[in-house]
């Protein structure tokens, strides 16, 4: 019996597929950016920003400017989302890795930066060392289209029903994993796919942070400035056990996905009021977050706007606090974001480059202390005109009182 593609659709059979005009224009510039060398692509993010799909196997552009993606499984599955007889690329199947060569006759560059050291020279010895194209990928995929931009915009219109989810239950006494728990449903309700993609190996990423009370102090493996206690030591990141006090500064860190894409965003909440210090610190987060937008906005570098929100945190008296406490501290206040998390560039010392028009970037300055964390985050994309918000933004309140 033959499967049917009817089924692999979003909600109400609305078609979830990457259109064809957006992987035939991404190849294009794939295509120019490498100036007549072949590459040869198999993380599944990049294949699937590539030809709209990451069934197994691999994409070779040859020097040519052919595209062909070689599928091991599902190759039916392969050529319904990249389009069908639509698709701008070939679709076949993956030969044996012996005869591979037989196919691939240039000497293609692979994503030396993607694989396993044992996966890439086993590669190589079949189809030849032409280089990496790791880093070549991921700045073509700093500036995102306009329906790129549409889907984070809808990221983050999820992302806020989320917010209000937990809300809604909001309570003395409930736990953090509840309002995560709250929040999830939303979320899969939406479609979200459970996957958060990242790029620094071997991060993993709980995409509801719940930090209440002392919890927002716990350091953690995670690069970033909040991490919570998590669930147990081998889930050492996002929400735990801990009951929600009275009083006590409630951090909420949402990552969504949608179609692929990612927003995030923090929020604090508190059952009753909050006390002035922790207002004040909240209010200094938000001018420095807003620096930070406008240095972005106006095409400053992005080290540049690093050193001035760094220097003005400084100046507000939280340099010992600023992104985690020391020696624990993280050193960025803003990174981009896409189909994966953590994508360049970052507001962070070394990355002398502006965020280009098209870039999208999570703004998140926080201040950690013993007793807990402060802090707010926004999505942005950089326009002709400045910044624009892709997520809730004026919207929902940076604090919430129970």
């Amino acid at each position: 019996m033959e499967w049917s593609t009817d089924v692999l659709a979003g909600p109400e059979g609305e078609d979830w597929r990457v259109p064809t005009s957006e992987l035939s224009s991404r190849q294009s510039i794939l295509i120019s950016a490498l100036e007549g060398r072949s590459a040869w692509i198999n993380d599944p993010v990049d294949m699937y920003w590539l030809v709209g799909n990451r069934q197994t196997g691999g994409v070779h552009i040859s020097s040519d400017g052919n595209v062909t993606q070689y599928v091991r499984n599902s190759l039916e599955r392969a050529r319904f989302e990249a389009g069908g007889n639509d698709a701008p690329h070939q679709i076949v199947s993956h030969p044996r890795m012996s005869v591979l060569s037989d196919s691939v006759t240039d000497t293609p560059s692979i994503q030396l930066g993607r694989m396993p050291a044992s996966d890439a020279a086993f590669l190589q010895s079949k189809i030849g060392n032409g280089g990496d194209c790791t880093q070549l990928l991921w700045t073509l995929r700093e500036t995102k289209s306009d329906w790129e931009i549409e889907r984070m915009r809808e990221s983050g219109e999820i992302q806020r029903q989320m917010f209000e989810a937990i809300d809604e239950i909001g309570c003395e006494g409930v736990t953090e994993l509840d309002l995560a728990a709250a929040a999830d449903h939303v979320s899969r309700s939406a479609g979200f796919g459970s996957f958060v993609r990242m790029r620094k190996w071997p991060m993993d990423c709980d995409r509801v942070v719940v930090a209440s009370g002392r919890a927002g102090g716990v350091p953690t493996f995670f690069d970033s400035a909040v991490g919570g206690t998590g669930a147990h030591p081998l889930a050492a990141l996002g929400a735990g056990f801990n009951r929600v006090k009275a009083g006590d500064p409630v951090l909420v860190d949402i990552v969504h996905v949608h179609r692929g894409y990612i927003s995030d965003m923090t929020r604090m909440f508190s059952v009753g009021p909050l006390g002035k210090e922790w207002i004040d610190r909240l209010d200094d987060m938000n001018e420095i977050a807003m620096t930070v937008q406008n240095s972005l906005g106006r095409g400053e570098n992005c080290s540049t706007a690093w050193g001035i929100g760094a220097a003005k945190a400084e100046e507000m008296g939280h340099g010992d606090h600023l992104m985690g406490m020391a020696p624990n501290q993280a050193r960025f206040l803003g990174h981009s974001i896409g189909l994966e998390l953590d994508e360049t560039p970052v507001v962070a010392a070394g990355f002398d480059r502006p965020l280009p028009i098209g870039g999208t970037m999570a703004i998140e300055p926080k201040v950690i202390h013993p007793d807990g964390a402060i802090g707010v985050e926004d999505c942005w994309v950089r326009t002709p005109d400045g910044m624009s918000c892709l997520s809730s933004g004026n919207d929902f309140p940076l604090w919430t009182e129970w």
